[in-house]
């Protein structure tokens, strides 16, 4: 009696808490198995980023850059096996008929350079378009002036394609679609993770979809204000920057929906992966594709930062050439991300219908 009068708290006096657990015992409960794999997920995620970006621009190496040759035939038949022939075969020589020919492939972007030489003198000229790389009419430069100083020749530089003033060294294209996808991945995962990886059914997937459709229309139109009326970096084409921006934004926001759909909470770490550690250096940003390591150059043109970059500078500075590619990439992973999610939808559908309030009122019904 006296013991359970004892064990009671005084009156007045609070109720005593829990025994605080030791340090080990939190740990265990703080660090579970799942943390401990997020983190070493996030971790590899990391290092890949470093080691793909210094992977491929580590040591920018041209390779097969594409070169017209402007000569008599004779000539012709001498210089072009000697680009071609160069160690490590920075250039892809081919000869064209006339400057003017030479220089509508440069500008529908079949070739990366032209090399008119001067049968009657000794100084050649060597047509760019810097407006389609930097990089890479840098790279041109230095191969010319290569081979034409083992003949003893001089070259001159014509840039016919720069930049305009307000978009420094031709990059504006490339951070534009770097913001609009990472607008795009961010705003699908940030939905993912408010209301789920996986929709409850198909008319939330619907719902979603259409959510980032709107979302592609707002962005694509906000960047194209950005570079265009406000910035005056890529003037003049408003409108189709605004239809490539939203393109670009919903094969983003798509692409990292279907991903979440088909590797739960781990498929945002999947499109950082393949939009922003494999996606952005192989994109032609500050090297063009022709100037990376084999690895980034096969996979640039399939990814969405590339084909948008392409799309977007091969529309501001060559009349639309050579985009019919990078939008058909962009479309086939908005409508791959459509597919995944309605498929993966209406199998959740299928493997947990829902009640039909109609039918359940009537077996109650007396």
């Amino acid at each position: 009696m006296s013991s359970a009068l004892s064990s009671q708290t005084p009156p007045g006096e609070p109720e005593p808490g829990p025994r605080p657990r030791a340090f080990l015992g939190e740990l265990r409960d703080a660090v579970s198995l799942r943390t401990l794999a997020l983190m070493t997920g996030v971790l590899l995620l990391q290092l890949g980023f470093i080691v793909s970006y210094i992977g491929a621009f580590h040591s920018p190496t041209p390779h097969r850059v594409p070169v017209a040759v402007v000569a008599p035939p004779q000539v012709t038949r001498q210089v072009v096996p000697l680009l071609n022939g160069l160690p490590g075969h920075p250039a892809s020589a081919s000869a064209a008929p006339s400057e003017a020919a030479a220089r509508a492939r440069l500008l529908d972007r079949r070739v990366d350079a032209v090399l008119l030489v001067d049968a009657t003198g000794s100084t050649d000229r060597l047509l760019v378009a810097s407006a389609g790389g930097p990089a890479v009419s840098e790279t041109a430069t230095q191969v010319a002036r290569q081979i034409e100083k083992g003949r003893h020749r001089t070259v001159t530089i014509t840039d016919i394609r720069p930049p305009t003033p307000a978009d420094g060294r031709g990059l504006s294209a490339f951070y534009l679609v770097v913001g609009w996808m990472v607008g795009g991945y961010l705003a699908s995962s940030l939905l993912s993770i408010s209301a789920g990886a996986r929709p409850a059914n198909t008319h939330r997937a619907l719902i979603r979809l259409l959510t980032m459709a709107v979302y592609a229309v707002c962005s694509g139109l906000a960047g194209a204000i950005i570079v265009d009326p406000v910035f005056h970096a890529l003037p003049q084409h408003f409108t189709a920057l605004w239809g490539i921006g939203a393109l670009v934004v919903f094969a983003a926001a798509a692409g990292a929906m279907a991903l979440q759909i088909l590797f739960g909470t781990i498929g945002i770490g999947v499109a950082v992966l393949l939009f922003v550690v494999l996606g952005n250096p192989s994109a032609g940003g500050p090297y063009p594709s022709v100037l990376l390591p084999p690895f980034w150059r096969v996979i640039g043109p399939a990814l969405p930062p590339g084909a948008g970059t392409t799309a977007v500078r091969n529309t501001v500075y060559f009349a639309g050439h050579a985009t019919a590619g990078p939008l058909w990439v962009l479309a086939a992973w908005a409508a791959g991300g459509i597919l995944v999610t309605l498929l993966a939808s209406l199998r959740h559908d299928r493997r947990h219908p829902r009640p039909n309030p109609t039918s359940t009122t009537a077996t109650t019904t007396p």
